[in-house]
């Protein structure tokens, strides 16, 4: 292989964006699977079907980008390192039939405030058996302008619970208890059904204080036990989606950080949920889990 030709192979590229959301919503845009199963794919038409995501440190994700027509891409994925709100480390390894293409090392830094954020990605690329740098620049500039609309548009919920990850866990994930905490104060639930493993769901009304039903379903994705949980909220049985959600448990010495993240169907459907109160509703409703606990 020529010198000239071998240098081609590797290349530093850099992205960077300005995000009107806050820091910790952009993080968790960029690190949250749900999150990044919406923005990722880089261009309409293309299909990015997720077959693993675990988002710690040394937790891998596997992903197919489709088109149709031509061979799927296969991308695997590692978190090498995770700083919450400042970093994050990983690697990617790109084939197509069987035969590798790329290896990269993925750097993200963040920075910013509770009002505006921004995203700094250096992507660190081998190519192996092609140049990958002009799909990589593409890819990677479709996806941090993806990124920047779907942080926009996400509503991000925290708690700390004073009690065991184990313990909040249970409570969430008990097709019994869950409907009675479930909602703000004052609402309450009337389930159809409900089935909280993997690929289930959970069709149910939630009911207002001044008897206003409002029909849900929810259908679950990925279930990783005492770490996280992902699911879509529709209008109804098998409605309109208007959120992609995930929820996050992490052990602060003995006590359970709750994380609620989701990404709204539209930038009008975040806009609307914001101006009637839905931040407020929801940190209501991790109250009243910690309630049902005696956590409060």
């Amino acid at each position: 292989m020529s010198r000239d030709l071998q240098s081609n192979r590797f290349a530093t590229l850099t992205f960077e964006r300005k995000v009107a959301a806050p820091l910790a919503t952009l993080y968790a845009a960029w690190t949250a699977p749900a999150a990044r199963a919406v923005w990722a794919p880089p261009a309409p038409g293309v299909v990015v079907e997720f077959l693993e995501a675990d988002s710690r440190v040394g937790g891998r994700e596997v992903s197919l980008c489709k088109v149709a027509g031509q061979p799927d891409i296969r991308v695997e994925a590692g978190w090498l390192d995770l700083v919450s709100d400042a970093r994050s480390v990983g690697y990617e390894v790109v084939s197509s039939g069987g035969e590798r293409k790329s290896a990269a090392l993925v750097t993200a830094e963040f920075s910013g405030n509770a009002e505006a954020s921004r995203i700094a990605v250096t992507v660190q690329l081998a190519s192996l058996a092609e140049d990958m740098a002009d799909g990589y620049r593409q890819g990677f500039t479709a996806g941090v302008a993806n990124l920047a609309g779907v942080a926009e548009r996400t509503m991000l919920l925290q708690r700390v619970i004073k009690a065991p990850v184990a313990t909040v866990w249970g409570a969430w994930m008990n097709a019994e208890s869950l409907p009675k905490w479930w909602g703000p104060e004052g609402y309450s639930c009337r389930t159809s059904r409900i089935d909280l493993r993997a690929g289930g769901e959970w069709v149910f009304d939630m009911i207002g204080p001044d008897g206003t039903v409002y029909p849900n379903h929810h259908r679950y994705g990925s279930v990783i036990p005492e770490t996280r949980l992902d699911y879509t909220l529709h209008w109804g049985e098998n409605g309109p989606k208007h959120a992609d959600a995930w929820a996050m448990f992490e052990d602060e010495g003995g006590a359970t950080k709750v994380t609620l993240g989701m990404v709204m169907a539209t930038a009008k459907e975040y806009n609307d949920a914001k101006g009637f109160g839905a931040v407020e509703l929801g940190l209501q409703t991790l109250g009243k889990l910690a309630r049902s606990i005696g956590a409060e």
